[in-house]
């Protein structure tokens, strides 16, 4: 994830705008990235999980563009590691 995956939303939900903050996600526009949720909509949610299941890598469901498997594979890696450091950090901020 970059910067450039957070502009708009940093456009549309930043402090100070928060009287004209708007969703752009609907049913009728499933394109949308951002959306908001009232706290019935949350606490219905399994575990309140805000999974952003509606975002969808379109380049990941054409088979035929996907990286090659040792790009995936590397990438599954790094992710991995950087949880695991995160939690090492977490682990020696509750020792202390």
């Amino acid at each position: 994830m970059t910067m450039q995956h957070l502009e708009e939303f940093i456009k549309l939900y930043n402090s100070e705008n928060l009287d004209k903050r708007n969703e752009t996600w609907s049913e009728e526009n499933e394109e949308g990235r951002w959306r908001k949720y009232n706290y019935d909509d949350i606490i219905a949610r399994d575990k309140t999980s805000l999974d952003i299941f509606w975002i969808k890598d379109k380049s990941l469901t054409d088979l035929d563009n996907l990286p090659d498997p040792d790009i995936l594979a590397n990438d599954i890696i790094e992710n991995i590691e950087s949880g695991l450091n995160a939690f090492k950090e977490i682990m020696l901020d509750l020792k202390k």
